[in-house]
């Protein structure tokens, strides 16, 4: 191991990391640099980064431009809180991104990150029901497998049961309904517009069950990230939609994936045509060159807010940090100054037909996804759709697929939060030699993984 790789074994605690491989001789990968969409680790070996870092990095790696906006504000104004006071890169970003929002979404509320912003949008909704007179609309719905955030309120918006039992108990009044994952629908299969209606109204079965005077928010990703990347069916958020004006309820768009061009679109709400009450957002707003976060919130919602000494009583130090908003304003300089979002509609149809090539491995059981966010499932008979035991798959991702994607040059993720899938989320700048590159590398690996079964 190289000196870099023994201190980070013994002194640094990796996020979501099993320590054991590396107190057992496995070494630390150490990345170091990185340029346009490839990342170099500490012994100068090249990776395409085939899950822009972790869904952050739109614009690439390497931008001097974002760098330099990040340092000069540091020089002119490192820090000051935005605690019932304004600095000029946090009002110039939040009158940008009310620009940037469809409908009425013209209040923004800065965090660091997107677990913060799913907490914050939880907590004004309760807030802002005991505001309007309806104080026991405090509960949320959220889809089975969907992640939302690891704090104690976003984990427990979090469908996905083996992430939150270290934690429990944790806040209670969530409940979970199904999620849109057509390939795996109960009911409908072959019709996707009936599974969305099946889907939707699944939400207000669970709504009616609570009470509608209890439920205060539903929260959904516009394409659900865990379990390996669900498209909604067609007409499935407009069904939501009526359902929550019907109830009275918050419809939450979460987007801290699918924002800043993620579906070819700067909101994903955009890309499926519904209006949600909030969306939040994180990752791309600054493609990761510094941590940023928030909520875009309609105007109703802001309303009480306005009357006498209340005040939502929620913050953080770090929330529109000065830094942070000055590269997310130049990360969206990026975006317009290269069209990015049309980058992204105009070659997501050949990532999607590059990615499908892969189907005529038995290996693969479904390609799915939308723009530049992809989920590949893996299955052990393609005919019935049978997935693996819990042993296999442990095994098949964990003991090969994982390690032999980044030792062949690819970084993406091996997920295993429900049936096993291999993620892929390019930075937003790929092109066909980059989708080339992705499926030899798939092809090579996965046929080795079948082989193996």
């Amino acid at each position: 191991m190289t000196d870099l790789q023994n201190a980070a074994r013994d002194h640094l605690w990796m996020h979501f990391t099993r320590h054991s491989t590396f107190e057992n001789g496995g070494e630390v990968p150490v990345i170091v640099r990185g340029e346009g969409a490839y990342v170099y680790d500490d012994r100068g070996r090249r990776y395409l980064d085939g899950l822009a870092g972790l869904f952050v990095s739109q614009v690439g790696h390497g931008r001097a431009e974002l760098a330099e906006a990040a340092a000069k504000q540091a020089a002119e104004l490192a820090f000051f809180p935005v605690w019932s006071y304004a600095h000029p890169k946090a009002v110039e970003l939040a009158e940008r991104l009310a620009a940037l929002a469809p409908g009425d979404l013209n209040r923004v509320f800065l965090t660091t990150g997107g677990g913060e912003a799913v907490e914050s949008a939880w907590k004004l909704a309760k807030q802002y029901f005991k505001l309007t007179g309806r104080p026991t609309k405090h509960k949320v719905i959220t889809r089975a497998i969907a992640y939302h955030g690891t704090t104690h309120g976003a984990l427990s918006l979090t469908g996905l049961p083996g992430l939150k039992a270290p934690f429990e108990p944790l806040v209670p009044s969530t409940f979970r309904v199904p999620n849109t994952n057509l390939y795996r629908a109960p009911l409908h299969g072959d019709d996707p517009e009936a599974f969305g209606r099946w889907a939707a109204d699944r939400i207000e079965e669970a709504i009616e069950f609570e009470g509608p005077d209890t439920v205060a928010a539903v929260f959904l990703e516009p394409v659900q990230n865990a379990g390996g990347c669900f498209p909604p069916p067609p007409g499935y958020f407009e069904r939501v939609r009526r359902i929550c004006d019907r109830h009275d309820v918050l419809l939450v768009s979460d987007e801290v994936i699918c924002a800043f061009g993620r579906l070819g679109t700067m909101f994903g709400a955009e890309r499926y045509g519904y209006r949600p009450d909030i969306i939040t957002f994180a990752k791309g707003v600054t493609s990761g060159y510094s941590p940023l976060g928030g909520m875009l919130v309609a105007d109703h919602l802001f309303e009480p807010f306005r009357e006498g000494t209340r005040m939502f009583s929620h913050g953080y130090t770090f929330g529109g940090h000065p830094v942070s908003a000055a590269v997310a304003l130049a990360n969206l300089d990026v975006f317009e100054r290269e069209d990015l979002l049309g980058h992204v509609r105009r070659n997501a149809d050949a990532f999607r037909a590059t990615l499908e090539r892969l189907l005529d491995l038995p290996i693969v059981g479904d390609v799915r996804g939308e723009g530049y966010f992809y989920g590949i499932e893996l299955v052990k008979d393609k005919a019935t759709k049978e997935t693996f035991t819990a042993e296999e798959a442990e095994r098949l991702l964990r003991g090969f697929v994982d390690r032999a994607l980044f030792e062949a040059g690819l970084y993406c993720r091996a997920d295993d939060r429900g049936d096993p899938v291999v993620q892929l989320a390019p930075p937003l700048i790929c092109d066909q030699s980059h989708f080339d590159e992705i499926e030899q590398i798939l092809r090579s690996v996965l046929t080795e993984a079948s082989n193996r079964l």
